[in-house]
């Protein structure tokens, strides 16, 4: 990889998004007791709008293996740009990779609250960070970005695909009977049924438990303003 990757400006970003939506590596699979960390970045509360420039934010990464918390790490900074859909890596891009880098070991693979291939280039920011750390990645929200798909039966465990131009690319998937589902995406060099094992795999309660720790770090970093 050469250049930045993470651009400052929308025009670079969209070229960049068509470059890595482009792409094709090899998909992941886990092994063993995989390294799976959860990033997080949260910004003051109580704001207007969709955020601006400059919002002070708080980043937290927390890895576990086998269900256990091994590492984590937390960093602060400011969001460089204001929320705009699709261009989410302007905003948070390089506050989750400085989370994610700051670990002492190397995760197998990171969840965030971000899309992957459900995106108009293919290139949503689970994607685009697992490109740029060259780490695979999974994508959970509350709601896909453009894919649609019925919500599965509300059994925990029950899945349904999330389509978008024809393509699977995520699942809704429900982890606790009687709530919500979970939009999973497919994101750097995973496949839809691998996101959606894996978040299964590590849901204890409604979300896995990685990405629950690290909203839960950032969330403390940011009540504890130091």
């Amino acid at each position: 990889m050469s250049g930045d990757p993470w651009p400052d400006g929308e025009a670079a970003l969209i070229a960049l998004q068509e470059t890595i939506g482009a792409l094709a590596p090899p998909p992941w699979e886990p092994a063993g007791s995989p390294l799976v960390a959860g990033c997080f970045v949260c910004f003051p509360r109580g704001e207007r709008g969709a955020g601006r420039r400059g919002d002070p934010a708080d980043a937290a990464c927390a890895a576990l293996r086998d269900g256990r918390l091994v590492a984590s790490a937390v960093v602060r900074g400011k969001a460089a740009a204001a929320f705009a859909p699709g261009l989410l890596a302007l905003r948070e891009g390089r506050l989750l990779a400085a989370a994610v880098e700051a670990l002492p070991d190397r995760p197998d693979v990171v969840l965030l609250d971000a899309t992957g291939r459900d995106h108009p280039r293919r290139a949503g920011l689970a994607v685009h960070l697992g490109w740029a750390l060259d780490v695979p990645t999974v994508g959970v929200t509350h709601r896909p970005l453009g894919a649609a798909g019925e919500w599965p039966a509300g059994a925990a465990g029950t899945a349904a695909p999330l389509r978008r131009d024809g393509e699977v690319v995520g699942y809704w998937l429900r982890t606790r009977p009687g709530t919500r589902p979970l939009a999973v995406h497919a994101g750097w060099r995973t496949t839809p049924e691998t996101a959606r094992k894996l978040v299964l795999r590590m849901c204890r309660v409604r979300t896995p438990e990685p990405l629950r720790e690290a909203r839960r770090l950032a969330r403390a970093q940011r009540a504890a303003g130091g």
